[in-house]
């Protein structure tokens, strides 16, 4: 076992990051890009990462990139170097090393697969759950809870101070992933990172603030309305809202700001899974779903074209309100105990590197 300030590295993954380590030294150009539509273990673990190899190899040309051309949502821009991620449309370079975090599945990364399809080696570092990952070397730990965990764990595993910027991005990651430490995936190990973050100067306010305390008013009318219709499903146990795009045009919200109301819906008394729909332009849905308990959503979402992990996952779907509400809620009806022997659950190893004959030329 590998010890890094107080955090146990198992073999397997130490050999992991060796082997990040060294397709990172043999690149000259290097991009970290995450999914479309980032949240903030996405835009965290990315401006983390960005800042990391900035400071350990300073003579490498580092870059983040914006899968999709949605602007860094505003709760976000408050996180050291936001300003200056690119969108990957925008990026014309052919990189040594493509870094995915937070994202395992090439086609939820929008443009960004271009420039993946464009680099010499990729890497990718992530904890949902993924059958083929598509990159060189992947450490992917679902047990983590939050992508921004393995980075700061591969920062340690470097001997590199931590440092304020990265440790505000990287806490906001984890803060965000585990819905301020309050989800189930909170376990020890991502309290002892967020705790050497703090120490490295990371303001657990400060992420507070502008994440969960800066609502604009067209926000908050948006959510009343989201509240007034919450609607639940199979006896209590699934809770549901939606936002139409009439909602959201009236209100003057913008899309970004809607994700967090799948907590509104989530905190229903007695529910065990939450679902939030929104509206979308080009007569698409997105939605959002959690797990109060051990049933896992990410199935759910996974044969919708989305992804995530067991206890928050997201996807798209064609069609307005009513459809999405007609085709999603039976397949979450069918995750609850007494449905459970018609379809079984798919289990995913912890730790998976693949292609490493290819990383190690």
């Amino acid at each position: 076992m590998e010890r890094a300030h107080g955090l146990t590295i198992e073999p397997r993954q130490a050999l992991v990051y060796d082997r990040i380590t060294n397709l990172i030294e043999r690149a000259r150009s290097i991009v970290v890009c995450a999914h479309m539509n980032p949240d903030g273990d996405a835009l965290g673990s990315t401006l983390g990462m960005v800042d990391l190899i900035a400071r350990r190899w300073p003579t490498k040309r580092v870059i983040g990139l914006l899968a999709d051309m949605n602007p860094v949502p505003r709760i976000y821009a408050f996180l050291p170097g936001s300003s200056e991620l690119v969108h990957a449309r925008d990026y014309r370079g052919n990189p040594d090393l493509f870094v995915s975090v937070d994202l395992s599945v090439s086609s939820r990364m929008s443009d960004g697969e271009a420039v993946l399809a464009r680099s010499r080696h990729s890497v990718i570092i992530d904890h949902h759950p993924c059958e083929k990952p598509f990159a060189d070397v992947s450490l992917i730990r679902t047990d983590a809870a939050a992508a921004g965990v393995l980075v700061a764990e591969y920062a340690l595993y470097l001997g590199m101070p931590l440092g304020a910027a990265f440790s505000q991005s990287v806490l906001c990651a984890i803060m965000t992933d585990t819905g301020r430490f309050q989800y189930q995936n909170t376990n020890a190990e991502a309290l002892h990172v967020a705790a050497q973050l703090v120490e490295s100067g990371a303001s657990p306010a400060e992420v507070s603030l502008n994440v969960y305390q800066s609502f604009r008013l067209e926000f908050l009318h948006l959510k009343a309305a989201v509240m007034g219709r919450i609607m639940t499903f199979a006896h209590g146990r699934i809770a549901y809202s939606y936002a139409t795009a009439a909602d959201i045009e009236r209100t003057g919200a913008s899309l970004d700001e809607c994700d967090g109301l799948v907590d509104v819906v989530r905190s229903v008394a007695g529910s065990e899974v939450a679902l939030f729909l929104k509206e979308v332009p080009g007569g698409v849905v997105r939605g959002n779903l959690r797990s109060k308990n051990s049933l896992d959503v990410s199935g759910v979402a996974r044969e919708f074209g989305g992804g995530g992990h067991k206890a928050a996952a997201g996807f798209t779907i064609q069609g307005d309100i009513d459809e999405a509400l007609s085709e999603v809620l039976p397949k979450l009806r069918a995750l609850f105990p007494e449905n459970i022997a018609k379809g079984g659950t798919t289990s995913f190893p912890k730790v998976v590197v693949v292609s490493e004959g290819q990383a190690a030329q």
